[in-house]
């Protein structure tokens, strides 16, 4: 599959993760739709756009399970997070609880705006390794209080790399009467997604991670009891519209001002080049060749993995942790020395290199990662 990607040949591409990658068929959808756009701005913003928009969303909510009219797209994850937490009713004291090992930049949403309203974003501390989904739910468990307004969640963390129990913590929650509130932005296109099954209040993807599309392409999914109590983040011609749709929440959040959308427009070419190729059968390739190396990673550094490596935890990605003087000049050092993209992260004073597998790997890759690791503890620069 290397072929059907732009990617450099000269670097080991481990981070699939970040930001995804697209392969070629998907990408020159995506400049036809630029094309088209520079050849008729108007006709293309105001006419054919939204309705390629439509058509989109309709792709899109059957890969999802879902209805269209549920799902409005969006830059990122982050900017869906935004919408529901500027326009959640918090009141003093309210909690919206959440666990310790969340993506850096939802906390600091959350942080904003509870710190705004007077609410406590309550972030529920989980034992790593986890042992169990049992061990996880016992843990998480102990943040709920009778002030929990909300419950925020990753379906598979970052840092970490984690599939964390999303169907099982959506049950807890509608038992208590909480709605809940899942980023998924990891989720699409590397594990079996079903909206529907899932139950969930809120739920945000992205589709320029394992989705395979450009930049810049996600979405929020509200169940319909919620979507008139979110604001839109900008103010724009969807609020009062002059020609309103059947939807306040596609008029609120649809349309924010001029911008070039064709990134929502190649979803379903993303979709059928994920058919063609078998992405599910790759899926699970992708998944048994980090299920075989993240303990052999693990344990040349002197760690061991976060949780039990089964498909119930770990997907296609594996997070090992390391012991390191400066996670950014590690993270460099492998780019600029091994010409490996590879991730340092850092939570909660641990650091991890996070590798992503996605169908252009190989275990030559892998190699190349485990003699790096090799040498960089021969130089002391992990330890």
């Amino acid at each position: 599959m290397k072929d059907q990607f732009l990617l450099r040949e000269d670097i080991t591409f481990l981070n699939f993760g970040s930001f995804g990658a697209t392969p070629k068929p998907v990408f020159e959808a995506y400049q036809q739709f630029q094309r088209e756009l520079e050849f008729e701005p108007v006709q293309f913003i105001v006419n054919r756009g939204p309705e390629y928009l439509k058509q989109s969303r309709v792709s899109l909510a059957e890969y999802l399970n879902c209805h269209p009219d549920d799902l409005v797209y969006v830059p990122n994850p982050t900017y869906a997070v935004n919408i529901v937490a500027r326009s959640l009713d918090l009141k003093p004291g309210d909690e919206v609880l959440t666990t310790n090992i969340e993506y850096g930049a939802c906390d600091r949403t959350w942080d904003f705006y509870c710190g705004e309203k007077g609410a406590n974003y309550v972030k529920q501390p989980i034992s790593l390794p986890l042992e169990s989904k049992d061990a996880f739910l016992a843990d998480f468990r102990k943040g709920f209080s009778p002030n929990t307004k909300l419950v925020f969640l990753s379906q598979i963390t970052s840092a970490t790399g984690l599939i964390l129990p999303a169907k099982e913590i959506c049950e807890e929650a509608k038992q208590r009467g909480i709605p809940v509130f899942i980023d998924g932005a990891h989720v699409p296109g590397h594990i079996p997604l079903d909206l529907t099954a899932l139950d969930v209040d809120f739920y945000t993807g992205a589709c320029h991670k394992w989705m395979l599309t450009p930049k810049g392409s996600s979405f929020l999914f509200v169940k319909r009891k919620f979507q008139n109590d979110l604001n839109p983040l900008i103010v724009s011609w969807g609020y009062q519209a002059d020609f309103p749709s059947h939807s306040q929440f596609l008029d609120y959040h649809q349309f924010s001002g001029t911008r070039d959308f064709s990134a929502y427009l190649t979803i379903p070419e993303a979709i059928g080049f994920m058919k063609v190729n078998d992405w599910w059968g790759w899926a699970e390739t992708n998944r048994l060749l980090v299920h075989k190396w993240l303990p052999r990673l693990c344990e040349l550094v002197g760690s061991a993995p976060l949780a039990p490596v089964t498909d119930d935890f770990i997907g296609q990605m594996g997070s090992i942790p390391v012991r390191c003087k400066d996670p950014f000049e590690l993270k460099n050092i492998l780019y600029n020395e091994f010409k490996i993209e590879i991730p340092v992260m850092t939570q909660n004073g641990q650091s991890y290199v996070r590798f992503s597998i996605n169908a252009f790997n190989d275990e030559n890759d892998l190699l190349k990662l485990e003699q790096a690791l090799k040498e960089l503890l021969s130089r002391g620069l992990i330890y």
